[in-house]
């Protein structure tokens, strides 16, 4: 099992779990420069933005003088915003990130020669290049919607995780009215099932015993690629090709692709972790129309209903967007009841925020009072119905994944354990569940 390397640089992820699995490739590509900082960014929200800054000028203020990269979707959607921080020494975008070239040097100078940033015709026009000579020779984005291939890089040490996080999609063909995340990522294109599958044998081989496959619209994986297979294929050929891998969770889905034989999967391989997370973003029919979003309300409760009649022990999350242009409180009311209906206990829930370029920015906005006032009314249902469901989950037992530190894991169902005696770091232990605290089961090992 790969551990964290003392003369490391220092990486800073924010946002999903593709962030997460390409900052542990960035770790592996930087090797021993510890005085370089990575700041992998998210571009799902304003907020984030916001945090991707705050993370930039809380990092100079620790570490004066160590060199300072600023990567990730923010990076590809807003390079203009970073260069101009005198906290930031270079801008590399979604594509060059993955060129070790650009961690090189850990000294507060960009020594390559930057390359003109290049927009697309279809990049959002927030995305202005600047006059400023000294600031734009931070940027090196190239054109992301250019990008035909897949990233070879695929993490293969993680440094702070039980689990390996494998990208095995990047990318997206749709184009919800709310998102930039395109602009961020480019075009989906996914990664061949052989390279897949020699990955998972190095990080089984490695000592890991759970795999989570990530990318930015996974359950589109394989129309790119010869024969167009499916997830559920890819999902087969791995354990064909790596039989002792034990547990494997998938990053979240679009519940309007997941296929019959992707359904099978999740139903019936023990494997499979009964754990789903589902891009919803709203429950109601109208909001979902002018999000375009590919699934209706009905679809949403009726693949939930399926999966648990299927396999009753299945836990659901989802995204949820609070406070969507033209959301009335009706429309409102229809995402909140969808919580209950769809069983979601794993909530992430995301006030509205209008990224510039995007067509649902154009829209009549809900004021802001109202947005914040609806999120924590949307966070609190999704607390009530976790709680619930956690306090159902004691007296079981469970499969447990321990973390580094000995002391904590997840059960199968993403359930959040802390363990009464410290267990051995990255092992699965059969526990005993025998109570709730702080919104974590309390186990001890079983007989």
């Amino acid at each position: 099992m790969p551990s964290p390397t003392k003369n490391a640089p220092q990486i800073i992820t924010l946002g999903c779990r593709l962030n997460i699995a390409e900052s542990e490739a960035i770790r592996e590509m930087a090797g021993d420069r510890q005085d370089l900082i990575v700041v992998n960014s998210c571009a799902v929200t304003a907020e984030a933005v916001r945090q991707t800054r705050q993370a930039i000028r809380r990092a100079r203020r620790d570490r004066p003088d160590a060199r300072i990269v600023v990567t990730g979707c923010a990076a590809q959607t807003e390079p203009e915003t970073f260069a101009a921080m005198a906290e930031v020494d270079a801008v590399i975008g979604n594509r060059e990130k993955m060129e070790a070239s650009h961690y090189a040097s850990s000294r507060r100078k960009l020594e390559s020669q930057a390359q003109p940033h290049a927009l697309s015709p279809e990049t959002p026009a927030f995305a202005g290049v600047t006059n400023d000579a000294a600031v734009m020779e931070k940027v090196q984005v190239s054109d992301i919607m250019a990008v035909r291939e897949t990233a070879p890089h695929m993490a293969s040490a993680f440094a702070e995780h039980a689990r390996a996080f494998l990208e095995v999609q990047n990318g997206c063909d749709h184009r919800c009215t709310f998102c930039i995340i395109p602009y961020g990522r480019g075009n989906s294109r996914s990664v061949p099932a052989g390279a897949v599958i020699e990955k998972v044998r190095l990080l089984v081989d490695a000592g890991y015993k759970e795999i989570v496959l990530t990318g930015v619209d996974v359950t589109s994986y394989g129309p790119d690629l010869p024969g167009a297979p499916s997830l559920g294929l890819l999902i087969e050929r791995i354990w064909k090709g790596v039989p002792d891998l034990p547990r494997l969770r998938l990053s979240s889905l679009d519940s309007v692709e997941i296929d019959e034989r992707l359904f099978d999967l999740l139903a019936h391989e023990p494997r499979m972790m009964p754990h789903l997370h589902l891009s919803l973003q709203a429950g109601d029919d109208m909001i979902l129309k002018r999000m375009k979003r590919r699934h209706s309300r009905a679809d949403a409760i009726r693949i939930v209903e399926r999966l648990k009649a299927a396999r009753p022990d299945i836990s659901i999350g989802a995204d949820i967007i609070a406070g969507f242009p033209t959301e009335d409180d009706a429309m409102f009311a229809n995402s909140l009841k969808l919580i209950e209906e769809c069983a979601i206990v794993h909530g992430h829930i995301f006030p509205y925020s209008p990224r510039a370029g995007t067509p649902a920015a154009r829209m009549p906005q809900v004021d802001r009072a109202t947005i914040k006032e609806r999120a924590a009314r949307l966070r609190a249902a999704c607390a009530a119905q976790r709680e619930d469901w956690l306090k159902g989950l004691i007296g079981s037992e469970q499969s447990v994944l321990v973390e580094r530190n000995g002391l904590s894991g997840h059960a199968e169902n993403f359930a959040p354990v802390h363990f009464a005696v410290p267990q051995a770091p990255s092992s699965i232990v059969r526990a005993t569940i025998t109570g709730l605290e702080n919104g974590a089961l309390i186990a001890q090992e079983a007989a």
